[in-house]
């Protein structure tokens, strides 16, 4: 029996691997310290869940296919009064999640052996979604000197006749850096002059640690890179409602046309209850961002400066999202109970079976030289999660 050749291809996800496993481990009482989820460990406001409360007595048929009305028009608002771009409720497609999101924008732009480039790092996902929907990923490797941020010199060599599209993530997950509108810019004149698309994963886009630092959407630059981006974002980072699976997609009409065809013979529309559940976070003027910020912010500038103190590891402090990219590339070459370190899975397996720690390897985001650590968890486990990575380091070299 000869299975799907296109989906054997696909690659596991290897955070939600990991969380498992870690997950698994501490059901059997071992006191594992879990850096490997890539969501708020912060419930649901209570403001949302009772709006979700209120529609399971209200609402129980299916919606449009492309989402709730007032869902779509309270979008539009928010991208109107936030990130300067004017869409109608008919642009916007409400989807099972980011994930869903990037496979209907793949899906709508991509023909079999288009390029999509990505610059790595990248979230593990890319390649893989761009792979399911016919295309060829084709990575660029930013550099720690240039904050891990590609520039059109990159994306000039990368260039080919087959290259179709560009994915930009700002705040970047793994490394927290933030794109500056100036070289969004230049991205953007690249893109029109080669009749490209760009994918703007704009997913944490709220967790950004400085004043000075602004987010800006790629499609709000001027009418021609608007009608070239797909916008993606949603729920589940900024308003701690990742099990609601709540994303979105922003693009110009036609694009959007095709995506809820997609979408409409695959999942149709998002369940009721957490469509009801999203208008009210972002209806609702109460400050949970502010407080999420606020415990993200002291746990970011606690973690970077433990790593920084680490010998052998090194990291740039993130400017946005929750996550800290350390380099652990020292570490290579060296044995510790018959096991030779050559990769960051193999930093990954170590800390997990003999310290406790559950870090992502950052090899399936392009980098086997890095581990991504979440700070997605209380003060307290970080400070021994860190400590175990510390003694991890100060026992074996």
């Amino acid at each position: 029996m000869k299975l799907s050749q296109k989906a054997k291809n696909i690659n596991p996800a290897v955070t939600l691997a990991l969380t498992s496993k870690a997950m698994d481990m501490i059901k059997e009482g071992i006191d594992v310290i879990n850096f490997s989820s890539g969501e708020p460990d912060f419930e649901t406001p209570d403001y949302i869940k009772k709006a979700g409360i209120d529609a399971i007595e209200n609402f129980s048929l299916y919606s449009h296919s492309d989402g709730v009305k007032e869902l779509r028009e309270a979008i539009t608002k928010k991208l109107h009064n936030e990130n300067n771009l004017k869409y109608s409720y008919n642009q916007i497609i409400v989807c099972h999640g980011a994930k869903q999101a990037l496979n209907n924008a793949f899906f709508a732009i991509l023909n079999e052996g288009d390029e999509v480039i990505i610059p790595a790092p990248y979230w593990a996902s890319y390649p893989e979604i761009v792979k399911k929907c016919g295309g060829k990923p084709v990575f660029i490797y930013t550099q720690k000197e240039d904050l891990f941020k590609v520039n059109v010199n990159m994306l000039k060599e990368a260039l080919t006749s087959k290259t179709k599209a560009i994915i930009i993530n700002s705040p970047n997950n793994p490394t927290g850096m933030v794109y500056t509108e100036d070289e969004l810019k230049e991205i953007a004149n690249f893109v029109v002059e080669n009749d490209l698309f760009v994918i703007s994963d704009e997913l944490y886009e709220k967790l950004i640690y400085s004043n000075k630092i602004k987010h800006t959407s790629i499609a709000s630059l001027d009418k021609e890179i608007y009608d070239r981006t797909i916008v993606i974002n949603g729920f589940s980072k900024c308003y701690a409602m990742s099990g609601w699976r709540i994303g979105y997609t922003a693009s110009n009409k036609k694009i959007a046309t095709i995506m809820a065809n997609v979408q409409n013979h695959t999942t149709s529309s998002v369940n009721v209850i957490a469509q009801r559940a999203a208008l009210e976070a972002l209806t609702s003027s109460n400050p949970i961002l502010e407080n999420i910020l606020y415990e993200f912010k002291k746990r970011r500038d606690y973690t970077a400066q433990r790593i920084s103190d680490i010998p052998m590891l090194s990291s740039l402090r993130p400017k946005g999202a929750f996550y800290q990219f350390i380099d652990v590339s020292k570490l290579f070459g060296y044995t510790i109970d018959d096991i030779t370190i050559n990769d960051s899975e193999d930093v990954a397996k170590i800390l997990l079976d003999k310290y406790r720690v559950c870090v992502v390897p950052c090899n399936m985001f392009g980098y086997d030289k890095y581990i991504r650590l979440s700070y997605t968890t209380s003060m307290q486990n970080i400070v021994e999660g860190i400590n175990r990575i510390e003694q991890f380091v100060k026992q074996n070299f």
